[in-house]
């Protein structure tokens, strides 16, 4: 968002309770929402699980490879030898892990023919080699999955998913998930082609292991990107699938299984909604425990994305029992946990105060200032944002254990960091406990307390930053909370009353 709609936010003492909660989720919860894991593929390169003949096929690879002219010349023969052998060279060349020729081969004028191959039913080993090479070459860049599209190769593809073909059948099904990987242009355009019911047909007791994952894998693509997002028939269609296939036991078929929940879970509260109503949450929260990363994070990130959505579909996770264990998480050896496991706890935190007690009854603040003075800094920069969001709901009670828990002079600490937008957060967390203070009176003792911890000398020094909206917030805390006669005041007079922060919601006195 805007630094200076930011900054606005330091002059909220006589608004409205209820819109600030409003701007709050809008604001806080809206932008915490994590990319797509780097490490997932869009797009793959082929390594069959059905391969036919596999003997043969391994004896041909002793056979030298042809050059681009030798195999051009085969391909566009009339001998169908010819054009098999022409077909599975440029296979071998398209499956090379360095440099692939994806462009020499279809600058060639190949791909007209790989396609009219791929219909020839009655010519299985040239059609499997077609097929072969040209998902190797949607594997490629966007262009290259162009090329694919436009010689027409998706209603080819698609038909022969029903192949009695085995491996046919799942070079196809690889084949439309390397296009589907592509964008969300390309994902549409196979989803109006009907791929969806296609694809589920292929799903059986009876279908092979490896062939479920390619296909689970294809159905996750077709659940992937927002701007647009899936529509929502293709979502209804998939769904049942998907649910059925978080329950299975091979690591790989729940991890693309969950990625796609992740997936369609990043969106709207309807369409978050939507996936509560399989009732597949408390499934979801039993995979943030698995062992496997590859199905753990993406379980993590399906949970948080629905924690982003509505007080009543969060409620309906920490029902669930997610609270139990994210401050294992939060305590995991790989950062990549952490940040995730932190990211979902700042949208619990960005809930109302019954969410946030609940956090704090489950042991979550612990964990989370431990991460704000050791996690890794993309570790930090989340718990920064969790405690803005627990700062902006909590009750003056919460705001004062969170402080007692040390989570303000591990903020203060953060101060230093290069981050501009971190620091407004940051500075925006150190207003809403000035806030919470003045509620009781004791905005005073907060500010000796700040100054103890090293945090007025950073806020000083913030008043030269570069960026002009920290310069203003800065001046805007050492006016309001800082003045010299107010701290003086409070260094003489040190009465009981202006040393305890009074909760006003329990009969207990708390110390900062």
């Amino acid at each position: 968002m805007p630094t200076n709609s930011r900054f606005s936010k330091f002059k909220n003492n006589n608004k409205d309770p209820s819109k600030l909660r409003e701007k709050r989720i809008s604001e806080f919860v809206s932008l915490r929402k994590a990319h797509q894991a780097e490490a997932f593929m869009k797009r793959r390169t082929v390594t069959l699980s059905s391969l036919p003949d596999e003997e043969e096929l391994s004896a041909d690879e002793k056979v030298p490879c042809l050059s681009i002219d030798d195999i051009i010349k085969c391909v566009t023969s009339d001998c169908r030898e010819a054009q098999t052998r022409g077909c599975r060279a440029a296979r071998k060349l398209l499956s090379q892990a360095q440099r692939p020729p994806l462009k020499e081969i279809i600058d060639a004028g190949l791909l007209a023919y790989f396609v009219t191959f791929l219909g020839m039913d009655d010519e299985p080993t040239l059609q499997f080699e077609a097929a072969w090479a040209l998902t190797n070459i949607a594997s490629g860049t966007s262009w290259h999955t162009q090329q694919v599209v436009e010689h027409g190769a998706v209603p080819v593809f698609i038909s022969l998913l029903a192949s009695p073909l085995l491996h046919i059948s799942e070079q196809a099904v690889w084949a439309l998930g390397n296009i589907a990987g592509d964008g969300p242009a390309y994902r549409d355009v196979l989803i109006s082609c009907d791929v969806i019911p296609a694809l589920l047909a292929r799903i059986s007791p009876e279908t092979p292991l490896g062939y479920l994952r390619n296909l689970t894998w294809t159905l996750s693509n077709l659940c992937r990107y927002k701007n647009p997002s899936p529509p929502l028939s293709a979502v209804y269609q998939v769904l049942p699938s998907l649910t059925q296939l978080l329950y299975h036991n091979d690591k790989e078929i729940l991890s693309d299984a969950c990625w796609a929940i992740s997936y369609l879970t990043d969106g709207d509260n309807d369409r978050i909604d939507v996936i509560m109503k399989t009732g597949i949450v408390p499934q979801l929260v039993l995979l943030m425990s698995h062992k496997e990363l590859i199905v753990m994070i993406p379980a993590l990130r399906a949970i948080g994305n629905i924690v982003s959505g509505s007080d009543l579909q969060t409620q309906m996770v920490i029902d669930a029992g997610v609270l139990n264990i994210l401050p294992q998480l939060m305590r995991h050896p790989k950062a990549s946990v952490q940040k995730e496991a932190v990211w979902a706890l700042s949208n619990i935190a960005a809930g109302p105060c019954k969410q946030i007690q609940q956090l704090i009854t489950c042991g979550l603040v612990p964990p989370l200032v431990e991460l704000l003075r050791k996690g890794d800094f993309k570790t930090q920069r989340e718990a920064v944002w969790a405690v803005t969001n627990f700062t902006s709901g909590g009750t003056v009670e919460q705001v004062v254990q969170l402080v007692q828990s040390g989570a303000l002079e591990a903020i203060i600490n953060l101060l230093h960091i290069k981050d501009a937008k971190l620091i407004m957060v940051i500075l925006d967390a150190i207003n809403n406990i000035f806030m919470a203070a003045g509620k009781v009176g004791e905005t005073a003792k907060l500010a000796l307390l700040v100054e103890e911890l090293g945090g007025l000398d950073h806020i000083e020094m913030l008043q030269a930053h570069q960026n002009e909206s920290i310069c203003q917030a800065a001046r805007h805390l050492l006016e309001k909370y800082f003045s010299e006669d107010e701290i003086e005041r409070l260094k003489v007079d040190t009465t009981e009353d202006n040393l305890i922060f009074h909760s006003t919601d329990v009969d207990r006195t708390f110390e900062f």
